[in-house]
C-alpha cells in the first residue's frame, strides 16, 4: 500500500491511496473459506461446494468490503499519523478515481479531497470584555429570605381573600361593553396578590369569597410575567393584552410564613449549621452571589466567544466545505440554503470549532465524567435525607453510586453537561483575558445580557 498527497491549495489536499492485492488478500481468503463452510448450494451438501463456485458467487462482494475497510482504516490512520487537522470529512474524487470493478481488478487507486484547518494562534489582546458582576443589595437578601419563609410555610384555605393570598378561578376576557368577549380568553388561572402592581387596587379583591365575580384590568393589576403564566402566552402577547377580565373565584390559598428558626435554616441550607437570622441572611447572600456568578459566567463566556469569532481573520476552504455540507444529503442543506446561511450560520460555527480546538490545547473544555458525577453529587447532597446513624464515608459512597447511575444516562443530564462546559470555558477565559470586574445592578445586567 502507498499513500501520498498533493497540495491543491493552501488549505486543500488530494490524498491518493494505492491498494495492492496483498493488502487485503488474507482477509478475502479467510472469508471465502468461512463462506464455503456455511454455504448451502443446490446440488452440494452444506460446506462441500467447490471453492471455485464460491468464488464466482461471492468473491467480488467480499473483495469490495475488504478493500473498502482497508481504505477507510488506512486513510484515517494516515490523517492521524500526519497530524492533519481536517475540516469536515474526506470527499471521494470520483472523477479521478474512475470506475472500480471488484470482480476484475486486483489493484486499486482512490483519490480523496481534504480540507485542512488554517494555522493560527488566539490573539487574546483583541478580546476587550469586562466581567459583569451583579450587585447584591440588602433588599435583594430580604426578598430572598421572604421567598424562603414562604416556600417552607404552611398553606391555609381562608373563606375570604386577604392581602398576599393566591386566588384561583375561571377567568374570561370582556369586550369594551363589559360583556364576555366572543372568541376571547377563557381559562382557569391562579393569581398571587403578592405580585399586585398597586396596593390601591387591593380593595377590588379583599373580602371576596368563592363564587364571587371580580372585574378588573389584568394588565394594570399584575406584571407581564404573571399574565404570561396565567394565560399561557408569550411576552409580546402579554404586553398587548389590555382587556378587562372577569374572575369567578373558586378557591383561595394563603401562605403562613415559616418562622426564622433552626428548623427552617436546616431545611433551606442543610449542613451549614446556621444558628440565627443574621447568619441565615449572610448565607442567603452567598447563595444569591453564587447564582449570580453563574449568570455572570454565562454572559462573560458569550461575550468572549463572540469577540474571538469576530476577530478570527484566517481564510477558510469555503468551496470544499460548501460541497461537503451539501453532500451530507440533509433536506435543509441544499446548496442554495447553504449559500444563503453561509456567512451568518456556517462561518461562525466553523470559526468557533477551530477556536475550540485551540482552547483544548490550553485546558480541556468538554466536562469529564468525574466532573459530571461530582456536580450531580453536590446537587444530591443539598437535598439528601441522611439515614439515622449513617457514617460520613457511607453517605459519600451512597451519593457517589447514585450520582454515577444518573450520569450514565447522558440524555437526562444534558443541562448539567452544558453548565459544566460553560464553567470550563469561563475558567479558561478568565485566566487568559484577566477581565476587569464591573459591578452592575440586576436591571443593567439583564439589559447587557439581551444585547
Amino acid at each position: 500500500m502507498n499513500i501520498s498527497r498533493e497540495n491543491l491549495s493552501d488549505l486543500e489536499l488530494c490524498i491518493k491511496v494505492d491498494i495492492e492485492e496483498n493488502d487485503y488478500q488474507e482477509t478475502v481468503t479467510k472469508q471465502l473459506k468461512d463462506y464455503q463452510k456455511k454455504a448451502t448450494v443446490p446440488g452440494f451438501r452444506k460446506g462441500m461446494a467447490p471453492m471455485g463456485l464460491i468464488q464466482r458467487m461471492y468473491k467480488a462482494a467480499i473483495v469490495g468490503d475488504a478493500v473498502q475497510n482497508t481504505l477507510n482504516t488506512s486513510l484515517f490512520k494516515y490523517i492521524d499519523d500526519e497530524k492533519l487537522h481536517i475540516l469536515g470529512m474526506p470527499m471521494s474524487d470520483d472523477e479521478k478515481t474512475g470506475e472500480v470493478d471488484f470482480a476484475k481488478q486486483t489493484a486499486f487507486t482512490f483519490y480523496f479531497n481534504v480540507a485542512v484547518a488554517p494555522e493560527f494562534d488566539i490573539d487574546w489582546s483583541k478580546v476587550n470584555v469586562k466581567y459583569n458582576q451583579i450587585k447584591v443589595s440588602a433588599k435583594d437578601v430580604e426578598a430572598e429570605v421572604n421567598n424562603v419563609v414562604n416556600r417552607y410555610g404552611k398553606f391555609e384555605t381562608p373563606e375570604t381573600v386577604g392581602k398576599g393570598d393566591i386566588m384561583y378561578g375561571k377567568l374570561v376576557e370582556l369586550d369594551k361593553k363589559g360583556n364576555v368577549k366572543e372568541g376571547g380568553v377563557s381559562t382557569f388561572v391562579s393569581l398571587n396578590l403578592l405580585n399586585i402592581k398597586d396596593e390601591e387596587l387591593l380593595p377590588l379583591f379583599e373580602g371576596k369569597k368563592a363564587e364571587d365575580k371580580i372585574v378588573f384590568n389584568l394588565y394594570k393589576t399584575f406584571p407581564v410575567a404573571d399574565i404570561e403564566r396565567a394565560l399561557h402566552i408569550d411576552t409580546d402577547a402579554a404586553k398587548k393584552f389590555k382587556s378587562d377580565v372577569e374572575l369567578t373565584l373558586s378557591g383561595i390559598s394563603r401562605i403562613i410564613p415559616h418562622e426564622l428558626n433552626k428548623e427552617l435554616f436546616d431545611m433551606a441550607l442543610p449542613g451549614q449549621g446556621i444558628k440565627d437570622a443574621e447568619g441565615f441572611s449572610k448565607a442567603m447572600k452567598k447563595e444569591i452571589e453564587k447564582a449570580n456568578a453563574e449568570q455572570s459566567d454565562y454572559l462573560f463566556v458569550n461575550q468572549v466567544r463572540t469577540a474571538l469569532v469576530d476577530s478570527f481573520d484566517k481564510p477558510l476552504p469555503e468551496n470544499f466545505l460548501k460541497k461537503w455540507f451539501a453532500s451530507r444529503g440533509e433536506k435543509e442543506m441544499t446548496p442554495e440554503q447553504i449559500e444563503a446561511d453561509w456567512a451568518d450560520k456556517y462561518v461562525p460555527s466553523l470559526k468557533w470549532e477551530l477556536i475550540e480546538s485551540k482552547l483544548e490545547e490550553i485546558k480541556p473544555v468538554e466536562p469529564t465524567n468525574n466532573q459530571i458525577v461530582d456536580y450531580i453529587k453536590d446537587i444530591l447532597r443539598r437535598s439528601d435525607n441522611k439515614p439515622a446513624g449513617e457514617k460520613k464515608e457511607e453517605t459519600e459512597k451512597r451519593l457517589e453510586q447514585a450520582a454515577r447511575s444518573i450520569a450514565a444516562d447522558r440524555k437526562n443530564i444534558q443541562q448539567v453537561v452544558d453548565r459544566l462546559y460553560a464553567s470550563n470555558l469561563a475558567t479558561i477565559f478568565k485566566e487568559q483575558v484577566k477581565p476587569e470586574i464591573e459591578k452592575v445592578s440586576a436591571k443593567e445586567f439583564a439589559e447587557r445580557a439581551k444585547a
